[in-house]
């Protein structure tokens, strides 16, 4: 890479994609952002409740068997298409519209069936994401992420910042959509999120799937949702393949039946819980007496934000 490079960059101004889902609209940035690993895996979660292959979401006990289950495999096929498609689109077509038609044809309500290796995480990161939101309702949900740790440990003369190492998001197949190229972005891990409701801002938020379902189906408050123990597919090696870790918290029964099921799950506990990474959220309540609008926010207990107001 040559200072020419960084030269000639320039920022893009991106249009948002979006899905509906149980009548709320979710909103990430396009590829080469992974958001769209999270709305293919609600549309797959739609289709499954839609179509009877599932029970509602919400009728299920939380955090079961049965209910992380539909979670797990519907995240695994999410992220067999998004470790294909997601790149840079100004080098290659992405299929955007299709990857979120809501399909559900390969679950299996009985036994774990999507392909670990396809189905798994590329790659994990370490980010940093805050939310704001002003009297207005004017919000920003925004991630800052160097990779891993300190990036590529590369600090430019008199600045006060290290250069990312977000190239690792490149493979090295030739031909494979996301192969290494010059001018090119690679796969992003980031996914800072707005959820509205018939046009108005409802959420704005980082944490993703389980925690929207949470919020959504079982009516936690933003904070509760963020406590709530929660699963975590590893990134796929040859050693253990790929692990599905379940947080301490979660029941052991349930932790039983989905290994029967095929899951390949590991229990994690104490300061380990750190992999299952920080979300923050800022919801956005009407009193339904008075029409006051109200701040609802939370932090997650795993890292070290807050929220603040005033």
């Amino acid at each position: 890479m040559s200072l020419e490079d960084l030269a000639s960059h320039t920022s893009t101004r991106v249009d948002p994609i979006s899905i509906n889902y149980k009548g709320f609209t979710v909103w990430e940035c396009p590829p080469n952002g992974q958001g769209i690993t999270a709305l293919i895996a609600l549309g797959i979660l739609e289709s499954l409740q839609e179509n009877g292959v599932v029970k509602d979401l919400g009728d299920m006990k939380h955090n079961s068997a049965e209910y992380l289950h539909a979670v797990i495999e519907s995240l695994r096929l999410a992220f067999e298409d998004s470790k294909y498609y997601v790149t840079d689109p100004d080098i290659y077509p992405i299929p955007v519209k299709e990857l979120l038609s809501k399909r559900a044809s390969l679950f299996d309500p009985k036994m774990a069936k999507v392909d670990v290796e396809r189905g798994s995480p590329e790659n994990s990161s370490d980010t940093v994401y805050f939310s704001i939101v002003d009297e207005e309702g004017n919000a920003c949900s925004y991630i800052n992420s160097n990779y891993h740790g300190f990036g590529t440990g590369a600090v430019p003369e008199d600045c006060g910042f290290s250069l990312h190492g977000r190239g690792a998001g490149f493979v090295l197949k030739e031909g494979h959509p996301n192969c290494l190229e010059p001018n090119k972005r690679p796969y992003h891990t980031i996914i800072p999120s707005l959820v509205t409701k018939n046009q108005d801002l409802w959420l704005t938020f980082g944490g993703h799937v389980q925690v929207l379902l949470n919020l959504i189906h079982h009516q936690f408050n933003p904070q509760v949702a963020l406590d709530a123990p929660r699963i975590m597919i590893e990134p796929f090696n040859k050693e253990s393949r790929s692990l599905v870790y379940a947080e301490e918290g979660i029941d052991k029964n349930a932790i039983r039946e989905l290994q029967s099921m095929g899951h390949n799950l590991k229990e994690i506990k104490d300061w380990k819980r750190s992999v299952f990474g920080r979300g923050q959220i800022i919801e956005r309540r009407i009193d339904q007496n008075s029409q006051i609008r109200v701040w609802c926010g939370g932090s997650d207990p795993r890292g070290d934000g807050q929220v603040i107001g005033w």
